[in-house]
């Protein structure tokens, strides 16, 4: 296993947080650290971490005094783990709604695929697989996939999973460096970025370095701090980042 830091975004998951499930992956995982950034909990998330933390070098906390949001949350922490120099970074959704365990695939596809630059995750319910997703949800998540695609005009199929993973190179840090115009889709905000470089830099293609991997297992977990009328809030942030980048990207 190459170094990996996983940032775990916390806003008040005290009840949610599965400490052992935790323990167990970092233990069966070698060169695997989380980074669990606490974006001012009011509750006893911060006692929870602690604990956590004082379990060894695999657990890290970073504390925000102030709840600024997920996006910021996440970059602050991606922007910190890049101190540490490792092979890999990524984010993960702290409820685990994404088991763990999904991380074998998303680092078996960076192995395979040198030139892939990201790995996403996309809950695809086929066969085999165990996509458990609230019905409404879902279907407003397939309408707010289309427009991303359309926008991006790239075939991507979810762009807001809570699972990803990036390669890391001299430019990754950039995609990170300005905070993010929106609270809650700043996922499609790191993909508009890096079309923005692609054109700017003349690298490849941004569809040849992103992977979206389907996940075998993925539920809803109760608790959700998104609610449905934060599709409104969604809507207008989605026009401001069409505005700021994807203009620039075509």
């Amino acid at each position: 296993m190459r170094d990996i830091v996983l940032v775990v975004p916390c806003y008040n998951e005290a009840d949610r947080l599965d400490v052992d499930a935790y323990r167990t992956y970092a233990d069966r995982t070698p060169g695997l650290r989380f980074l669990f950034v606490d974006d001012g909990s009011t509750d006893s998330t911060a006692d929870v971490l602690e604990g956590l933390s004082s379990n060894g070098p695999a657990f890290e906390t970073m504390r925000l005094e102030h709840n600024q949001g997920k996006a910021e949350a996440v970059r602050r922490g991606i922007l910190k783990a890049l101190e540490s120099e490792p092979a890999f970074v990524g984010f993960w959704d702290a409820d685990l709604s994404t088991p763990l365990q999904e991380l074998d695939g998303f680092l078996e596809v960076f192995e395979r695929h040198p030139a892939i630059e990201m790995v996403f995750g996309a809950r695809v319910n086929l066969l085999g697989r165990t996509i458990q997703r609230n019905l409404m949800r879902h279907y407003i998540g397939r309408i707010f996939a289309t427009m991303a695609a359309t926008a991006l005009k790239l075939p991507i199929y979810d762009t807001q999973c809570g699972a990803k993973v990036f390669r890391v190179d001299d430019t990754l840090a950039e995609l990170f460096r300005e905070p993010f115009l929106s609270r809650w889709i700043f996922d499609v905000e790191i993909i508009a970025r890096r079309l923005v470089g692609s054109r700017a830099d003349d690298g490849p293609p941004v569809r040849d370095v992103i992977y979206e991997l389907p996940l075998t297992a993925w539920h809803d977990v109760q608790g959700s701090k998104i609610r449905l009328r934060d599709f409104v809030i969604v809507a207008g942030d989605f026009l401001r980042i069409r505005r700021a980048y994807l203009r620039r990207a075509r």
